[in-house]
């Protein structure tokens, strides 16, 4: 997948979609009765990428404070939604060790993974900071999750919604009606190519979650050094 081009195009349908005013609310991000849990395995950006997202979720905020917007704790780029999030999945369905398992034959031969931080763009329903992966680490670690996965018994539904490819980091969600849609698609404008930054991954985690990610909600399962 050409990332460039897939962010791009994204980008020019939502934000078109955003102006005409047909972006798309989600309505369970304060529903405390929400039950949909899965098992990720995802990477954490570093603090500095932190703090620049940070200031750009200040900007914002400023025009649209009643939005969702992900805390510092939340922040991830998803490798692979071993198991997607669906209504009362709990860890006493699964063995989490044989999940582990596969995981550290998935990372014998991974070479280091570099993620450079850059732009940002949309969907009908949200805003994402653009990762790029500056070689095919990141991808061959993914395929060979598929593999092992898939030769395996394990209960998973990798790429059951859609194959994963990207490597962005979703930090605003739309919850209530837009106060000033086209001020939001300025501020977007001037960070389309900011740089948040480039970091070298130093663990990748495995986590129990909710559809948010949302740390209140998490269990972590492992903790892989690469």
């Amino acid at each position: 997948m050409d990332l460039n081009q897939h962010y791009n195009q994204l980008y020019k349908t939502s934000s078109e979609t955003i102006l005409e005013g047909n972006y798309k609310l989600d309505t369970q991000i304060n529903n405390t009765s929400d039950s949909r849990f899965g098992i990720t395995l995802l990477i954490r950006p570093n603090e500095t990428i932190t703090a620049n997202i940070k200031l750009f979720l200040e900007e914002l905020r400023a025009i649209e404070p009643n939005q969702y917007y992900y805390p510092d704790s939340d922040l991830h780029i998803t490798v692979m939604s071993i198991i997607s999030c669906y209504e009362d999945f709990t860890l006493n369905k699964i063995e989490i060790k044989d999940y582990i398992d596969i995981i550290q034959q998935s990372l014998v031969h991974l070479d280091k993974i570099k993620i450079e931080f850059r732009g940002v763009t949309a969907s009908p329903s949200a805003v994402m900071i653009q990762g790029f992966p500056t070689d095919e680490s990141l991808n061959n670690f993914r395929n060979k999750l598929r593999e092992n996965f898939k030769n395996s018994v394990l209960e998973q539904s990798i790429d059951s919604r859609y194959t994963i490819a990207a490597a962005h980091s979703t930090v605003m969600r739309f919850q209530e009606k837009l106060q000033n849609p086209k001020k939001l698609i300025e501020i977007t404008e001037k960070f389309r190519d900011y740089d948040f930054g480039e970091f070298e991954v130093k663990n990748i985690e495995l986590v129990y979650n909710d559809w948010y990610q949302r740390e209140g909600n998490t269990i972590h399962l492992a903790k892989f050094v690469i």
